[in-house]
């Protein structure tokens, strides 16, 4: 599967002030467009990039483009969102099978909410992230010239879209032939929706927000300037450990990865050890208790779980306690199947998961040479080593 990435910056944007387009605004030496590309830049799933701008910045891109290591093209935009999302689409390359749709003005958007999105868009076809709302919502109607509470929608059913929003090319094509025909939509999971398709809903990021007024500016920058000003930069180390008996009737999964195996590991959730190492790893780090504590196997929840997603909840754990991940280093501890052959895969997932590159990822098999469990081929060991640094 390759994926391509458009970063739809074509648009004036010019509620935000400053005269230009929101998305050539600066907040920490920086433009909102630049950090918006940099997470896709930095993905190992993303493999090419098309940035839309307004047509009178062609002429004089902005800077920082060069700095960007995936294939990059830069094209104009149209009037509207989806004529500009429709010439990105038109300069994507022939190989392209999942195309994502990420809005120039949402600088803050994490890797791992990419990966989630990648996902589900391979398997439904097309995806959106979302927030569940919190606030009780009212929908309302004029009276008189005043608006009125008309009704109390429930607010578990109603979600607060973000992008990227990913599509299956051929899914994003019919989308962008009727946004062609007229169709007006303010996002293309709309416009998918009325295309005749189902568009899954994930689960969105509150940090993924999106600048549209002064006030969004402001508080941006406020963020950026408390990222870099810390009075020191705190690096702390956690450490973790996992162990699984292997049993037959289970697939056996290490770092998201499916491993071809006879056996997998027998656990509540996907058993995944080396996620499970990490976790412990990650929240030691911060001092935030443990893979047991937050995810423990008596509760349901849990049960038959992607350990992938337990380890992105628990960088979102410390994440809250002003930390990121550094580095993750990992051993694998089996004397079958050979893990040298996954090794990579694992490493570009984990390094999703975690939100670093995949140069900070390392991962390396060990066997038991034939002594006790794991030398026996009744189990899996897991080391694993973190560093956090204060965000």
């Amino acid at each position: 599967m390759r994926v391509a990435a458009i970063i739809a910056a074509g648009g004036r944007g010019l509620r935000a002030g400053g005269g230009v387009p929101k998305q050539l605004r600066s907040i920490g030496g920086r433009t909102l467009l630049e950090l918006a590309l940099a997470p896709f830049d930095r993905s190992a799933r993303v493999a090419e990039i098309v940035v839309v701008l307004p047509p009178e910045s062609m002429a004089d891109p902005p800077i920082g483009f060069q700095a960007v290591e995936t294939p990059l093209r830069v094209v104009a935009g149209g009037r509207r969102r989806q004529d500009s999302v429709a010439a990105g689409l038109d300069a994507v390359g022939d190989a392209a099978s999942l195309v994502l749709v990420h809005d120039a003005a949402r600088p803050f958007c994490s890797q791992a909410l990419i990966g989630r999105v990648i996902d589900a868009a391979a398997e439904a076809g097309a995806a959106v992230p979302a927030v569940q709302a919190t606030d009780t919502v009212k929908q309302s109607a004029d009276a008189g010239g005043h608006a009125v509470v008309a009704a109390t929608l429930p607010r578990e059913r109603i979600h607060l879209a973000q992008t990227p929003q990913g599509f299956r090319i051929d899914v994003l094509r019919a989308a962008v032939a009727l946004g062609r025909s007229g169709a007006d939509a303010t996002d293309e999971a709309l416009l998918a929706e009325r295309a005749g398709y189902a568009v899954r809903l994930v689960e969105g990021d509150p940090e993924n927000v999106k600048i549209t007024t002064p006030a969004d500016l402001d508080r941006a920058a406020g963020r950026m300037v408390r990222a870099r000003v810390a009075p020191a930069v705190a690096v702390r180390v956690g450490i973790g450990y996992d162990l699984h008996r292997t049993v037959a009737g289970r697939p056996l999964i290490l770092a998201g990865v499916h491993v071809p195996h006879d056996r997998g590991l027998d656990g509540h959730s996907d058993a995944d050890a080396v996620c499970h190492a990490l976790i412990d790893a990650v929240l030691g780090g911060a001092a935030a208790g443990d893979v047991g504590q937050h995810f423990s196997n008596r509760d349901p929840r849990w049960k038959g779980a992607s350990s992938i997603d337990l380890l992105e909840r628990a960088v979102a754990i410390v994440r809250e306690r002003g930390y990121a991940v550094g580095n993750a280093d990992v051993v694998v501890i089996a004397e079958r199947p050979r893990i040298g052959p996954h090794a990579a895969a694992m490493r570009e997932r984990l390094a999703e998961a975690l939100e670093v590159a995949v140069a900070a990822v390392s991962v390396k098999a060990k066997t038991g040479e034939g002594v006790d469990a794991v030398g026996r081929g009744e189990a899996i060991a897991v080391h694993a080593v973190a560093t956090l640094v204060s965000r």
